[in-house]
């Protein structure tokens, strides 16, 4: 088989960058190698994601057998913060026109966000970002000025100046466009047959379309709210068994998530003032300041739980609004009537008996007598003897006896 008959494989990567999307690309790279491919076209379109998960797809790169190609695209597509770097660290870069990519600052881009207000960290992260794609750059002979100053400064570029600057190398209509474009070009020491050549499409699993769904701030803070909904569902409601399951698969779930999305932790302490006001409101039944106190706390956690400066890890409003008047209402209808209903007292069962005022059918003493209470006979001791018609007063409930006293009121 000639290269001129041996196929292209491509993939298309759309959304934030994340650990699913390291599991797809290296699952593509292997069924590129498989097919024998002249090379694997990734088709780009990101805001951005985690500086970890995109050096794993950096890395991928560097180990794959096949050539890389990254187009970015369709025309309005960009590739920006982490997919600026994958961009980069391409073979062969590609844009489509009326596409963008720059804006490389690592704002939010691992987990360091939780430290954001350390001047220090913050300049260690920009200084690293800002090495490593100088060093991505350079590999492939790539304006590597231009790169730092996407990670420093935030530079963007159209696809005409990413061209003509020396970012990318093709400026391509559509995917056959880019495959005349591609043909004879050099790449790993032996020249690309891709006109015409036949494109075979690598799909996304349904497996790592959903991990890619859940790799999400929404998903994320709806996981901390499960765990807090079932967790304290089951203790004012004890028996209910569903809700704490739920509520410690969502917990486990979400501490996972945590350890790789960016959590700001004043928002996450936040939010737990918010839980114990709105359980100190429930259980004491206080005038309702700490209700409003919780429901403030609730909204400025959420918001500032993500960093808001990064488009990919965000809460909007019309995230954060519902979730916390759906939290108040949570606590304060459901948790409070589960431990009020908790709290009243028993209305059934041989323990309702107990302080009623019955006559005694027989003399009861120490050893024994009969009283008839809630049309049943029952056997009944009292240390103080009791005549016959006596008036006796319940004090306990032993299996089938009770316990009684002589009333003297």
């Amino acid at each position: 088989m000639s290269r001129a008959d041996e196929p292209v494989a491509s993939i298309r990567i759309s959304g934030a960058i994340s650990p699913a999307t390291v599991g797809y690309v290296e699952r593509a790279i292997r069924a590129a190698t498989s097919q024998s491919a002249q090379c694997l076209i990734i088709e780009l379109d990101t805001p951005g994601g985690l500086l970890e998960s995109t050096k794993e797809i950096i890395q991928a790169f560097y180990a794959s057998a096949v050539p890389i190609v990254v187009y970015v695209s369709p025309s309005g597509a960009t590739a920006a913060s982490a997919g600026c770097f994958i961009t980069m660290a391409a073979d062969v870069a590609a844009m489509a026109p009326d596409t963008t990519i720059g804006a490389a600052h690592p704002v939010g881009l691992g987990p360091g966000e939780a430290t954001k207000g350390d001047e220090v960290m913050k300049q260690k992260m920009e200084s690293f970002a800002a090495t490593y794609i100088e060093a991505v750059a350079q590999k492939h002979g790539r304006n590597s000025a231009w790169a730092q100053a996407a990670v420093r400064q935030s530079a963007s570029l159209t696809a005409r100046a990413a061209k003509a600057s020396n970012v990318v190398e093709i400026l391509a209509v559509d995917l056959p466009d880019l495959l005349k474009q591609l043909d004879g070009h050099k790449v790993r020491d032996h020249r690309l047959r891709t006109a015409g050549a036949a494109i075979h499409p690598i799909s996304i699993h349904m497996r790592e379309r959903m991990f890619q769904m859940l790799w999400r701030p929404e998903i994320l803070t709806l996981l901390m709210l499960v765990a807090i909904y079932g967790i304290i569902a089951e203790f004012s409601h004890p028996g209910a068994v569903l809700p704490g399951v739920a509520g410690f698969i969502a917990l486990v779930l979400a501490l996972y998530m945590s350890s790789v999305l960016p959590i700001n932790l004043a928002g996450v302490a936040l939010v737990l003032l918010a839980v114990g006001l709105f359980l100190t409101e429930a259980f004491t039944g206080a005038s309702g300041w700490l209700t409003v106190g919780g429901i403030v706390s609730f909204f400025f956690g959420l918001l500032m739980l993500f960093d808001r400066a990064d488009p990919v890890f965000r809460l909007s409003l019309r995230f954060i609004l519902p979730a916390t008047l759906i939290t108040a209402s949570f606590f304060i209808f459901i948790v409070a009537a589960g431990w009020r209903a908790q709290r009243l007292p028993v209305k059934s069962g041989p323990e309702t008996m107990i302080g009623k005022i019955i006559p005694a059918i027989t003399p009861i003493n120490s050893q024994g007598g009969k009283v008839f209470v809630e049309g049943e006979y029952w056997n009944a001791v009292s240390k103080e003897p009791a005549p016959e018609g006596a008036l006796v007063k319940i004090l306990a409930v032993r299996g089938l006896t009770l316990d009684v006293t002589l009333n003297t009121q």
